[in-house]
């Protein structure tokens, strides 16, 4: 039994040394074994690519294990149909899954040292900030933790946690995205936190549609585990180690003490689903990393969901947990409801739920929206908005800045600037007309 599962772990450490591919397989496993016979071999590598997938990296773990429990290879050690050759251990490299992942840009980092170089730190610190054993969960709260923590009000009466990296951490996260992430491309259809796209783009293929259907992913980024993030970097070529540490350095397990006070009220089912979210290594909300690496776990996601639009006339687009489908034909209206339910089951599938209490089936004849934007005939801002922010800007030229920051807002300048500016972006002439108003306020020092 020991030398089977030395015979396997050889094997899976030879296998993961290139692509998921017959002859190439058969090449790297003939190196670390002198066989007698290989028609279990070439048996072995079919049943290989038939379970993960021709070239796929998949965990070590996982191939090792597959391997001890195939007939194949039980029979092969048992009839010595191959002897284990001694050699020294090969250099690790990149090795990116088959097709466009090749293509990525990301730089080369093949051992801890050199990425612990990379990000100016010793090994153990680096070790530390990845944070294999989640003591991050036990610590107490002061300076020994990673991250703050603080509980954020929604609209619909729950919560959500934002996790926010303390300046370290943060620093290292900063150069992961733009050293490693902002070179590996996303989905066509995302436009949440992607370069060059914006709400706007994201809003633009539903305009002027019959109907539209808008829906909303429960617990988008807790839900995505740091298995999934380790599954991101392999795929970019990363040897195994490095990819569980760049995993470890972009992912969190929360405090106990933290869940504990969760501030709002919420069911008995509702408060356990949270714990075993937020108690497992996750994509915490609020690092510099999380838009990016949610958006590239959840890649099969929008491959599927764009090939289900794509075959029912329909457009889709996603701007992080909100999904927008729409279309012109009444085919998709028709059959808007098994549609529907097909979006849920696949969301399921790849591992996120559909929040359902949010979904919103929205016809011409009512007011369609997606993230704050009007959608029917062109794209445009809620009137309601419009019309509140420039009776504030209105009153700041009259009574004063001060008379209307209630909420005291720090930079109350730069947010009323910041909320024009979005307005500028939908709709150009209403956002002329606010700019005009706010360069009339005359600003007190304090503003």
């Amino acid at each position: 039994m020991q030398f089977r599962s030395s015979a396997a772990r050889i094997l899976a450490n030879a296998i993961l040394g290139g692509h998921l591919s017959e002859r190439g397989i058969i090449q790297r496993v003939s190196k670390v074994l002198a066989c007698k016979r290989s028609a279990w071999l070439q048996a072995l590598a079919k049943k290989i690519i038939s379970h993960f997938g021709r070239g796929t990296r998949p965990r070590r773990f996982r191939l090792e294990r597959f391997i001890l429990h195939q007939r194949t290879f039980t029979k092969a050690c048992e009839k010595h149909f191959f002897i284990l050759i001694s050699r020294p251990p090969e250099n690790p490299r990149m090795v990116p899954a088959a097709g466009p992942p090749q293509k990525w840009s990301v730089p080369a980092i093949c051992t801890l040292g050199d990425l612990a170089k990379r990000l100016n730190l010793y090994p153990n610190e680096l070790a530390w900030f990845a944070d294999f054993r989640g003591l991050e969960a036990k610590l107490p709260e002061g300076p020994l933790r990673h991250y703050s923590y603080r509980w954020q009000a929604k609209r619909d009466g729950s919560a959500r946690l934002v996790e926010s990296p303390k300046q370290r951490l943060k620093a290292i996260q900063r150069y992961l995205l733009h050293q490693v992430l902002d070179h590996i491309p996303t989905h066509e259809s995302v436009h949440g936190f992607v370069h060059g796209r914006s709400i706007r783009t994201f809003a633009a293929p539903h305009v002027n549609q019959s109907v539209v259907l808008k829906l909303d992913l429960k617990d988008f980024f807790p839900s995505i585990s740091r298995a999934r993030v380790v599954a991101t970097f392999l795929t970019a070529g990363y040897p195994e180690p490095i990819a569980e540490t760049l995993a470890g350095l972009c992912t969190n397990v929360t405090p106990t003490a933290v869940l504990q006070h969760f501030p709002m009220p919420a069911t008995r089912e509702r408060r356990y689903w949270l714990k075993m979210l937020y108690h497992r290594p996750h994509l915490p909300q609020g690092a510099p990393t999380s838009p990016a690496l949610a958006n590239l776990a959840a890649f099969r996601l929008d491959c599927r969901l764009a090939g289900l639009a794509k075959a029912a006339g329909a457009q889709y687009t996603r701007y992080a947990d909100d999904l927008v489908f729409s279309a012109n034909n009444k085919t998709f209206s028709r059959h808007l409801e098994r549609f529907y339910i097909r979006v849920c089951a696949i969301a399921l599938e790849e591992g996120f739920e559909v929040h359902t209490r949010k979904t919103r089936i929205m016809n011409r004849s009512i007011s369609q929206r997606a993230v704050g934007i009007v959608l029917n005939q062109h794209i445009n801002s809620p009137r309601t908005d419009y019309e509140r922010l420039k009776a504030i800007l209105h009153n700041c030229v009259r009574h004063g800045s001060a008379s209307q920051n209630r909420a005291g807002v720090p930079d109350f300048r730069s947010h009323l600037a910041g909320r024009v500016s979005h307005i500028a972006m939908l709709n150009p002439a209403r956002g002329q007309k606010l700019r005009t108003l706010l360069e009339q306020i005359h600003w007190t020092p304090a503003h």
